[in-house]
Order: structure tokens, then sequence, then C-alpha cells
């Protein structure tokens, strides 16, 4: 199973392409961060995701795709920021007849930790033990869009095991 993550934002979007093996092996197919310039219209910002994004999916071929929820904290603004670009992913992923699935942020460290609080160090952490790499990209985008597929993967197993009354 192929998982595209996916930490959304106007500027910067955080994609990771995980795949699962036999044995509950993952490994990381690729990850990085669509980047767009500031100065151009928000409009044009999202279209250019949009394309990004579209190319990424048509190059790794993921079966779903999994996309972080806005953390809404107080600053409504930045959050509708997040949904736009959250819609974007969602666009360029149902277009390409991926199934998408959403995560508030509390789940995807729960899902990834154990810890729902956990902070990003610790998240990005666990992240390289279960990938069994040493680095992540120092861009922090791309770190959450792994956990974001890691998070996807792991509420799969759940829903299996529930699924057959475990």
């Amino acid at each position: 199973m192929r998982i595209l993550g996916i930490d959304p934002g106007t500027l910067n979007m955080g994609y990771g392409v995980v795949e699962e093996t036999g044995g509950n092996c993952i490994s990381m197919i690729c990850c990085g961060v669509i980047s767009v310039p500031q100065k151009i219209p928000v409009e044009q910002r999202l279209c250019l995701l949009h394309e990004k994004l579209s190319g990424i999916i048509a190059e790794f071929y993921p079966e779903e795709a999994a996309v972080e929820e806005p953390f809404i904290a107080g600053n409504v603004r930045s959050a509708l920021a997040i949904g736009r670009a959250q819609a974007v992913a969602i666009l360029a992923a149902t277009q390409a007849k991926l199934p998408v699935y959403r995560y508030m942020p509390t789940q995807i460290k729960q899902m990834v930790t154990n810890y729902g609080r956990s902070s990003k160090d610790q998240v990005q952490q666990v992240v390289k033990l279960q990938l069994g790499v040493t680095d992540l990209p120092e861009a922090s985008d791309a770190a959450d869009a792994l956990a974001v597929a890691i998070c996807h993967l792991n509420q799969r197993h759940l829903n299996q095991i529930l699924s057959r009354g475990y």
C-alpha cells in the first residue's frame, strides 16, 4: 500500500510518500516541500500548488492520500489559509481518483507516537525510527507529511483489527 501524506500550507506544502510492504514494513519512497513565491497572489499560489502536487501524484502513484487538518489556535486567518491549501490537496488527490483521509494534528501525534501532545521533535524521531532512516529532510513540512502518511497506515491497521471483531 502506497500512501501520500500531505502537510498543507499556502507557501510551503509538505508531501511524503511511504509504502508498506509485507510484514508491516514501512519505507519512504520520497518526500519534499512544494514552495511557491509569497509575492504572487494567493490564487496563483494555489494553482501552482495544485499543479505541482498533481505531478507528484502522477509520478509516484499513491493508492490513498492523507491530509492534515488545519489547527486553529486562535489564529483564524492562518487556519483559513491552511484550509485553502488543504482544499487544493484534496482536489488534486480526488482528481487522481485517490481516496482522501483527513487527520487532526493530535490524531497524527497519537497514531505515530502514542501520545497526542508529542512535540514536533518527538514525532520526527519516531518517524525516523519507523522508516528506518537516520536523517529526515531539514524542512519540517516534509517530515510532518511523512507523519501524516504513517498515521494513516496505522489507522488502517486499527480499522482492520476492529472490523475483524478483536
